[in-house]
């Protein structure tokens, strides 16, 4: 690879994290749940992409082990996903209203008001 090339992959790489940034920093707290849901479906795709590039037969030994690492962190990064997901999506469930024994004073019981 040459300096150059190397230098402007550097340059997009700091581009998109400026801009994913700024991006999703603007997102309102309503968007969040379905932001994450988004980018757990990309990271799905990272995945395959990964997968594909570390099983080339004809990759090098530096490219399987990029491979290898890109394969099992956008594994961890998409679980992680779903977890903070499914916690996010735990805070709007309705906790079950406990039931009232029948020797609670003024209440009604089985056999309705006394």
């Amino acid at each position: 690879m040459t300096d150059s090339s190397f230098l402007l992959e550097l340059t997009i790489l700091v581009l998109a994290i400026f801009l994913g940034f700024e991006v999703i920093s603007k997102v309102p707290t309503l968007l969040h749940t379905p932001l994450m849901s988004g980018t757990n479906a990309i990271h799905g795709i990272v995945i395959v992409g990964a997968i594909l590039v570390a099983g080339r037969p004809d990759a090098d030994a530096l490219t399987q082990i990029v491979g290898f690492f890109a394969v099992v962190l956008g594994t961890a990064n998409a679980v992680g996903g779903f977890v903070v997901t499914d916690r996010m999506l735990e805070l709007f469930k309705r906790k079950p209203s406990p039931a009232r024994s029948s020797g609670d004073a003024g209440g009604a019981g089985p056999e309705g008001p006394v």
